[in-house]
C-alpha cells in the first residue's frame, strides 16, 4: 500500500472497524493494521480493491467499488442521435417532437460527496437494484494522497469517518464535520483527512482542479472554482450567488452553475407556473448576434419587456418570433433582485371589480362601427330618442333641413347604401367622420339629389353644446363648433390626438384649444385586451418620459400627453392607439375579417410583408392580420379602402391611420384653372405640387380630375385666401 504505515501484519480483531467500508471486523477475518499507533485497519479484499481501484472493470462498463456490495454499471448521459441519413426531414422533425423531454436527463445524487449528477458530467456508475449512483470521478478516486497540494506534508486517506481524537477515530452524533479548506460544514459524506493534523477535506475541495466540463456554450474546458462566491454571470448577465464554472483560457468567461445546467429545450409554462405560455418547446441559444437582433427589429422579451443583449443566452422558438431571457424563461431571478422588478407582461391577476365600474369601457372597440362617441352617447339614447322632431332636422351645422332615416334603405326609391369597405363603398358622418353601417342616422333632405352628402349619426345630431372641466383643458369649458372659424375646408390639428380632422370639434376660442369629438369624451380609465385585467388610467405626465413607450406604437410618451397608463405594470398606450384601432376590420385586399394583433403570429417565423403598401414591417408594433389567409398589413394602412396602390403608407405617422379623421370631397374652384379642383388624398401618381413642387404622396391636396394640375393643401388655401 501507498501510506507510511509500511510495516502491516495480519491478525484477528473483533471489535475494529474498516476505514474503507466502515463494515466492522468479525472474528476470523483477515485484515491489515497499522503497525503504528494510529489504529488504522482494512479488510483484506478493501485492501484489494483499494490498490487496484483505478484499473478494476469487469465486462460491460461495470466496477466493484468499497463502499457498495453490487457492482456498479456505467451510464452514460448522452442524448441519443436520430439524424440517420435515410431519413426525411418531416420524420426528422416529427422524432425530434417525440423526443422532446423538459429537463435534460441527470443521474440524481452522488452517494460519495452528496452533490448531483448532471448532464454535463456524461457519465456515471449506478446500482439499479439499490439505486446507489456515483459521480464517475468519485467512484476512481484513490483511497489515499500523497503530497496534495492543499496539504503536501501527510498523506490524506479517505474515509467517511469524521477525524480523530487523541489518535481514535470517531462519529460526531450528529454525523457532521467541517471542511478544513472551504469552512463548509458537512454530514455523512466521504472526506479525505490527515489523521495527524485533524486535516479534512471534502472531495469537491479535493479534486478542484480534475473537476472540469465541456460545455457547448464555450470551446474551452470550464473548472469549477473553489467554494460559493457571488459574482457576475456572462450566460445570463445578472449576479448571482453560487457554484461557478471559470475556463482557464479566457478568465473572464465564468458561469454559474444554474446557467450551466440549463436544458437546452424546455416549455416555458412549467416554469413560470402557467403565468407566461407558448405552446412551442423554447430551444437554447448562447448567443443573439446583433445582426439577427436588428433584422428582427430589436424584439423585447416576452416576459419583462427587456432588451437583449448579443453576448447573453437566450431562449428562442424556432417556428415563432418568440424570444425570452433565460433567467424570465426560468424564473431564477435573484430574490433580492425581485423588489426592482415590475410586474411583466404574463397572467395578470384582476385588479378591479366590475360592479364598480359599471360603464366601464372595454377596448379595442369589436370593429369600425363601434367607437368612443357612440359608448358615451348611449347612456342618453333614452333621451335621445325623445328629441325627435318629426322626421326632419334643422342642425346648426347645415345649411338644409336633415332627413331622419330609420328602418330602410331607400329614399324616394332610390338605394342609400351604407358603408361597406368591401364593395368599396364609403359613408361617413360628418360628425365624427366614423363610418355609418347601421341606420337609423341623419341626411341631408338633398342628398337623395347628389347635390349635399351631408350625413350625421344619431348620436351626433344631439351632441351636447358644452364640455365642462376637460382633462386637457380645464380652465375654461369647450364649446361644440360645427367648425373652426377660418379654417380652410374645416381641417384643424386635435390637440389630444394630433390627427388632422375636419369634422365637429370642441373647442375654447380664447385659448385656441381644439380636439375632435371622440377625443373630447376620453374616459377617466379603460381596460384593453394587450394588457387585460388591469385597469388603465388616464394620466397627463408631468415629466419627460422619453424612456417609456407606447405599446402600440413604439413612440415615446411626451411630456403633457395624454396616454393610458398601468402604474402597476408601467404599461403605456396612447389614447389614439387605443381608441381609434378597432378588434377587426374589413379589407377589400382580403375576404376575411383582419384581427388586430400584438405581437408577432404564432407558427409565423418570417418576415411581414404589408399586403396594401408592400413594405415589410415590424411586428412589435400593432398590426391587422389575417389567420386564415396569412396576410397582414399596417394599421396605418388598414383604412385605405377606396385606392390601394403601392406606398400609401405615411412612415412619419404613428399606429393609427394619418387622414382617419378627415372625409375627403367636395371640390374647390380656384383662379387661374379652369377645373373645379377635388379635396383628396395625395398619391405617388400625382407627381409633385404645380405650385411648390413639393411632393403631392401622402398629404391633403386638390387634384383637377381632368388634368394633372394638383396643389397641396398649403398651396391651395393661400389660392383663396
Amino acid at each position: 500500500m501507498d501510506t507510511r504505515c509500511n510495516d502491516i501484519t495480519t491478525r484477528n480483531k473483533n471489535e475494529a472497524l474498516c476505514n474503507a467500508c466502515l463494515i466492522p471486523i468479525k472474528e476470523n477475518m483477515r485484515f491489515y493494521k497499522c503497525t503504528y499507533e494510529c489504529n488504522f485497519v482494512l479488510h483484506e479484499w478493501c485492501t484489494r480493491l483499494t490498490t487496484e481501484l483505478k484499473d478494476y472493470k469487469i465486462e460491460r462498463d461495470q466496477l466493484r467499488h468499497f463502499s457498495h456490495r453490487h457492482p456498479l454499471t456505467l451510464v452514460y448521459l448522452q442524448q441519443p442521435n436520430h439524424n440517420a441519413d435515410d431519413e426525411d426531414e418531416e420524420e426528422k422533425e416529427k422524432e425530434k417532437e417525440e423526443d422532446f423531454v423538459e429537463e435534460d436527463h441527470h443521474g440524481g445524487q452522488c452517494e460519495m460527496c452528496n452533490k448531483e449528477i448532471w448532464s454535463f458530467h456524461l457519465c456515471y456508475y449506478y446500482c439499479k437494484s439499490c439505486n446507489y449512483s456515483l459521480h464517475k470521478f468519485c467512484a476512481e478516486l484513490p483511497m489515499t494522497q500523497q503530497n496534495h497540494p492543499s496539504h503536501p506534508s501527510h498523506i490524506l486517506t479517505l474515509s467517511n469517518l469524521v477525524q480523530s481524537r487523541n489518535n481514535f477515530y470517531f462519529r460526531s452524533t450528529d454525523g457532521t464535520w467541517k471542511c478544513s479548506l472551504c469552512n463548509l460544514m458537512w454530514k455523512n459524506i466521504y472526506n479525505y483527512h490527515c489523521s495527524i493534523c485533524n486535516f479534512n477535506m471534502d472531495i469537491i475541495c479535493a479534486t478542484m482542479s480534475e473537476q472540469k466540463i465541456n460545455h457547448p456554450s464555450h470551446p474551452h474546458r470550464l473548472e469549477r472554482m473553489s467554494g460559493p462566491i457571488v459574482s457576475g454571470c456572462l450566460a445570463c448577465g445578472n449576479k448571482h450567488e453560487g457554484e461557478f464554472f471559470q475556463c482557464t483560457n479566457c478568465p473572464t468567461f465564468r458561469i454559474n452553475l444554474d446557467c450551466a445546467l440549463l436544458p437546452t429545450k424546455l416549455l416555458i409554462q412549467n416554469h413560470t407556473n402557467g403565468t407566461y405560455t407558448h405552446s412551442h418547446p423554447l430551444t437554447l441559444a448562447y448567443s443573439y448576434p446583433h445582426s439577427e437582433i436588428i433584422s428582427k427589429y430589436y424584439p423585447f422579451c416576452r416576459v419583462c419587456d427587456g432588451k437583449f443583449y448579443s453576448h447573453l443566452w437566450i431562449y428562442k422558438c424556432d417556428k415563432c418570433r418568440y424570444y425570452v431571457h433565460v433567467d424570465c424563461a426560468t424564473s431564477k431571478r435573484e430574490p433580492f433582485m425581485s423588489i426592482f422588478l415590475h410586474e411583466s407582461l404574463g397572467k395578470t391577476f384582476k385588479n378591479y371589480k366590475e360592479d364598480e365600474h359599471p360603464n366601464l369601457l372595454h377596448c379595442p372597440f369589436p370593429d369600425e362601427d363601434d367607437n368612443l362617441l357612440k359608448h358615451h352617447m348611449s347612456n342618453q339614447m333614452e333621451f335621445i330618442s325623445k328629441q325627435h322632431d318629426g322626421e326632419m332636422l334643422n342642425h346648426p351645422s347645415h345649411q338644409h333641413p336633415l332627413i331622419f332615416f330609420n328602418e330602410q334603405t331607400s329614399v324616394d326609391k332610390k338605394m342609400v347604401s351604407l358603408h361597406d369597405p368591401m364593395k368599396r363603398i364609403q359613408l361617413l358622418c360628418d360628425g365624427c367622420v366614423k363610418p355609418i353601417t347601421t341606420v337609423p342616422f341623419y341626411m341631408c333632405c338633398q342628398y337623395v339629389d347628389e347635390q349635399c352628402c351631408f350625413v350625421l349619426h344619431e348620436w351626433c345630431a344631439k351632441l351636447p353644446s358644452q364640455v365642462q372641466d376637460y382633462a386637457g383643458h380645464p380652465e375654461h369649458p369647450l364649446s361644440l363648433l360645427p367648425k373652426i372659424p377660418g379654417k380652410f375646408f374645416g381641417v384643424f390639428k386635435c390637440s389630444i390626438c394630433e390627427l388632422q380632422s375636419n369634422g365637429f370639434v370642441y373647442g375654447c376660442i380664447t385659448c385656441e384649444f381644439y380636439v375632435d369629438i371622440n377625443c373630447a369624451f376620453i374616459p377617466k380609465e379603460i381596460t384593453h385586451d394587450a394588457h387585460p385585467d388591469h385597469l388603465l388610467l388616464r394620466v397627463k405626465p408631468s415629466t419627460n418620459l422619453s424612456k417609456r413607450y407606447c405599446k402600440a406604437c413604439q413612440y415615446s410618451v411626451r411630456y403633457s400627453e395624454l396616454v393610458f397608463h398601468c402604474p402597476s405594470c408601467d404599461f403605456y398606450i396612447h389614447v389614439q392607439c387605443a381608441l381609434l384601432l378597432p378588434k377587426l376590420i374589413k379589407h377589400k385586399c382580403d375576404k376575411h375579417p383582419l384581427s388586430l394583433r400584438y405581437e408577432p403570429v404564432e407558427n409565423h417565423i418570417s418576415q411581414y410583408f404589408c399586403e396594401i403598401c408592400e413594405d415589410e414591417f415590424d411586428p412589435w408594433e400593432w398590426f391587422y392580420h389575417c389567420t386564415t389567409c396569412a396576410q397582414s398589413m399596417h394599421a396605418a394602412c388598414g383604412p385605405l379602402i377606396l385606392q390601394c396602390e403601392q406606398a400609401t403608407y405615411a412612415y412619419d405617422q404613428q399606429s393609427v391611420y394619418r387622414f382617419l379623421n378627415v372625409k375627403f370631397g367636395g371640390t374647390l374652384e380656384i383662379k387661374g384653372h379652369s377645373h373645379r379642383l377635388a379635396f383628396v388624398q395625395g398619391l405617388e401618381r400625382d407627381g409633385k405640387c404645380s405650385e411648390c413642387d413639393t411632393k403631392l404622396q401622402y398629404e391633403m391636396i386638390f387634384k383637377c380630375l381632368e388634368c394633372e394640375f394638383a396643389l397641396d393643401y398649403k398651396c391651395a388655401s393661400s389660392f383663396v385666401s
